[in-house]
């Protein structure tokens, strides 16, 4: 594995915060129950990824579980953040960074 997993969570949440992103109070549980892929109808992706990812993959690290090999959270950021004028190269690169440091395959790069 190219990049450990554990510092990408981090690289991620402190994206989180440099963009003000980071929330304090988190969306109600109904919100977090959502069936759909990155809790689309209830969440916006900054919430999914503090509020499900980080969390979800911090606690399989802690647990020593194995970690998913099939992830590709980069092209829902690219998508997410294309209209946005908040500058998001470092988070999305550090997404990128985790896609493929689970995954084992190279994130092709937008731009």
């Amino acid at each position: 594995m190219s990049a450990e997993p554990r510092a990408l969570l981090y690289a991620i949440e402190r994206e989180l915060k440099v963009l003000s992103w980071w929330q304090s109070v988190p969306p109600p549980a109904k919100a977090l129950a959502s069936t759909e892929p990155f809790c689309l109808d209830t969440l916006t992706f900054p919430q999914w990824l503090q509020f499900v990812l980080l969390p979800r993959m911090q606690a399989l690290i802690d647990a020593g579980a194995p970690l998913p090999t099939r992830i590709s959270v980069y092209p829902m950021a690219i998508e997410s953040f294309k209209e946005l004028a908040e500058d998001t190269r470092a988070l999305e690169e550090a997404i990128a960074r985790l896609d493929e440091a689970l995954s084992g395959q190279q994130v092709s790069r937008e731009g």
